[in-house]
């Protein structure tokens, strides 16, 4: 497999020990040779991927009714061509082993392939602090935690696997939002039953008050989740508090059983513990691509490749569609799908010894401009690619946020998937800001939300 190796500190291909934090001369391409975050500026020599020019943002795009789903701002583009599965040896070389385990599988698998938008975008007052990040931040010796980090985007320039990683689970998703979506466990023929569910996430800097550099310590943000429907999970709840340092202190995390009408500690709700509501199809790092500490792998960073990835996936807000249309046996429609050409991360992640995991290895193709991981491909402990899973990512312009609308795993042995977070039929989606309090993510508050 080829990869890029456009960016000197690439070269340094290790799997940990302990970083170093860039130079000031390092750090001065960013804004320059590198976007804000720490993406290449410039576009590729085929002229497939554009140059970033700022993204889609509040100041350059016309406000929308609702900014949970913003107007698609490529509805009238029509695909560049799509891959098949008769086609799909001509696309090998930008494509995953999953993706490619997919058109194997499923001969009615297609990827519609759109032109190219560098659409990212993050608030201009989150900018600063990541440039400053990339002369300060650095991992513990562990490598589990950071310190001397300030909000999102540790390592925008980064030297290893592991610091790649991070910038995925620290980036930056609108700093306060409740969502109302679903999981989707889709059956091997199709058949589905939705869970409801309404999230909340806030990072401490975007509670009522700010950070408290005491009651926050540690904490990277809150999670409180709860399933609204149907009604044999009703009621169930979930609290985190996630760490920063998951070497000094791992993740804290509460459940309340609506059966057993009661808040208990959940030691379980980390690695690959069961997720709720995923009929077993998902394990809880799973969620959001991967999360959580990643203190039983060996991280390698490969460099960056090009690859056909979920982007723009604007047509999955239509709310004239129902999920019926959308899930289909084995894959979503593909009439509602956009995968463009990006550069990417590759990171491949294997599990140490001594250590237990229900996948033995994990490659993440990791979005260069906005840091999300947007395509991963999970292996069984026989070393065989088991799973693959997407992200489908849009911009939130009007809040200078990218984040997915919805992702995908796929079960490649039984046919099955899950698909976690379509929003088509709810009457809202994503609500920005709103003011939140540490007493919202008590485990008291978790008792009277899952009342």
């Amino acid at each position: 497999m080829k990869y890029l190796t456009l960016i000197p500190a690439l070269l340094t291909l290790v799997s940990l020990n302990v970083t170093a934090k860039v130079s000031p001369e390092e750090a001065s391409k960013i804004g320059k040779e590198l976007t804000p975050l720490g993406a290449e500026m410039a576009a590729n020599e085929a002229g497939t991927i554009p140059a970033w020019t700022g993204g889609l943002n509040s100041q350059n795009m016309p406000k929308s009714p609702d900014s949970g789903r913003p107007v698609d701002p490529f509805a009238d583009e029509k695909p560049l061509f799509t891959i098949t599965a008769k086609n799909m040896a001509n696309y090998q070389d930008n494509l995953t082993q999953g993706q490619v385990a997919m058109f194997k599988k499923y001969p009615d698998y297609q990827m519609p392939v759109y032109k190219t938008h560098r659409t990212v975008a993050y608030p201009d007052s989150i900018y600063p602090l990541i440039e400053q990040n990339a002369q300060s931040a650095s991992l513990i010796e562990s490598g589990y935690g950071l310190v001397d980090f300030d909000t999102t985007i540790p390592f925008p320039i980064p030297n290893n696997g592991l610091e790649v990683v991070w910038n995925h689970i620290t980036r930056f998703r609108g700093g306060s939002a409740v969502r109302v979506a679903t999981a989707i466990p889709v059956q091997s023929g199709g058949a589905f039953v939705p869970v409801k569910i309404t999230d909340r996430l806030v990072w401490p800097e975007y509670l009522e008050g700010g950070r408290d550099t005491d009651k926050d310590k540690n904490v990277l943000f809150y999670y409180l989740q709860r399933i609204t429907a149907p009604a044999r999970l009703t009621g169930t709840a979930l609290l985190i508090h996630e760490t920063i340092d998951q070497f000094e202190e791992a993740r804290r995390a509460w459940v309340y059983n609506s059966g057993q009408r009661r808040v208990r500690r959940a030691p379980n709700v980390a690695y690959d513990g069961p997720g709720a509501g995923t009929d077993g199809l998902r394990t809880t790092d799973n969620y959001d691509m991967y999360n959580g500490s990643p203190d039983r792998y060996e991280w390698t960073l490969k460099g960056k490749k090009e690859i056909y990835i979920p982007y723009n996936a604007y047509p999955l807000l239509n709310t004239e569609l129902e999920y019926d249309e959308l899930i289909g046996a084995g894959h979503l429609n593909p009439d509602y799908l956009r995968y463009e050409l990006h550069r990417v991360w590759v990171v491949e992640a294997n599990i140490k010894s001594g250590s237990r995991h229900i996948y033995s290895k994990r490659t993440l193709y990791i979005d260069e401009d906005s840091w999300g991981a947007s395509v991963i491909d999970h292996f069984d402990n026989r070393g065989e690619l088991w799973k693959m899973s997407e992200a489908h990512n849009i911009q939130f312009y009007d809040v200078d946020t990218p984040w997915m609308v919805a992702e995908t795993l796929h079960d490649l042995d039984s046919g099955r998937y899950l698909v976690t977070g379509l929003s088509n039929e709810e009457p809202s989606f994503i609500k920005w800001g709103g003011k939140a309090t540490r007493k919202d993510f008590t485990s008291a508050a978790l008792r009277r939300v899952g009342r």
